[in-house]
């Protein structure tokens, strides 16, 4: 990695647009991973105002005219960035979002989504069989789509989301449907959880509720039990352990937090950028000492 004493002409810029992003661990996990392998590569937060008139389309143009590789992107503009993109993957497309966006040779930017991988790849490195598995996802947010497209892109036998506002759960079961015709998707209220529940191989948290602070929240109906045979995932990583994942523990599930789905979409942006196989060890080492820094 570059440091300040060896940063050059020759140094490869990449960052993370998002607005605040002060709080971002990328920069920390990114610069591990090219300091590991050594590469002059530097990750650097790039804060956009979303409320400053043009901020987004001057940004994303501007990663080409000042020579930056690319650029994470985070909320609040993963929707809005991609007008200003000149082609998308696919899963970008159907994702209707984009994390990632390379700087191609010939200036062109494309826009990518990896969040629907990095979350597979972590359901992969702890074991978890999706191809014929029955999945309830709770939430139909922008996350909510990210990891319905990657669970019916692995193969799951039928995905019922579930959300507040039926309505939502109804179109994004709708638009994932249109890529993966032979996944049974469909949409819920929050009423149907227990019937959704009983029959779950995988359940998914895709809202905010347990996330710091509000760690007393909690998207489950605390009188609906889990089986021993469940695996539950929730997206939120902070705090490591929330409600959901707690009582899931209590009744016998296998609990994943969201940390290292972090981390995967982060080191797949880091190959997409590289062209090299990122160092995941040491991407996740970097994200677990800034957690242990906060105890």
């Amino acid at each position: 990695m570059a440091t300040e004493s060896t940063i050059s002409g020759k140094t490869k810029i990449v960052g993370v647009i998002g607005w605040p992003v002060s709080h971002s661990i990328s920069p920390q996990m990114h610069n591990a991973a090219f300091r590991e392998m050594g590469l002059d590569w530097c990750y650097i937060p790039l804060p956009v105002d979303i409320a400053k008139p043009d901020a987004i389309s001057n940004a994303v143009r501007g990663l080409a005219a000042l020579g930056l590789a690319g650029a994470n992107v985070t909320v609040p503009h993963k929707q809005v960035v991609m007008p200003h993109l000149d082609w998308l993957t696919p899963a970008a497309q159907a994702i209707g979002a984009v994390n990632t966006i390379r700087v191609e040779a010939d200036g062109r930017l494309s826009g990518d989504n990896t969040d629907a991988r990095g979350f597979i790849a972590d359901l992969r490195e702890h074991g978890v069989v999706l191809e014929g598995t029955r999945a309830v996802v709770l939430g139909a947010g922008g996350s909510a789509r990210a990891v319905v497209f990657g669970l019916a892109e692995a193969g799951c036998l039928s995905i019922a989301i579930l959300n507040r506002t039926e309505q939502k759960a109804h179109d994004l079961a709708m638009d994932i449907r249109s890529f993966f015709p032979f996944c049974r998707l469909s949409g819920h209220a929050p009423e149907h959880l227990a019937l959704m529940a009983s029959e779950a191989g995988l359940i998914v948290n895709c809202t905010s509720l347990g996330m710091t602070p509000q760690v007393d929240t909690t998207p489950w109906d605390d009188a609906v039990a889990f089986h021993p045979d469940q695996v539950v995932y929730d997206l939120v990583y902070n705090p490591p352990q929330t409600r959901l994942l707690q009582k899931a523990a209590s009744d016998g599930a296998q609990g994943i937090n969201g940390l290292g789905m972090l981390i995967w979409q982060g080191a797949i942006a880091f190959e997409r950028w590289t062209g090299q196989l990122p160092p995941v060890d040491v991407m996740r080492s970097a994200v677990e000492a800034i957690f242990a820094g906060r105890k």
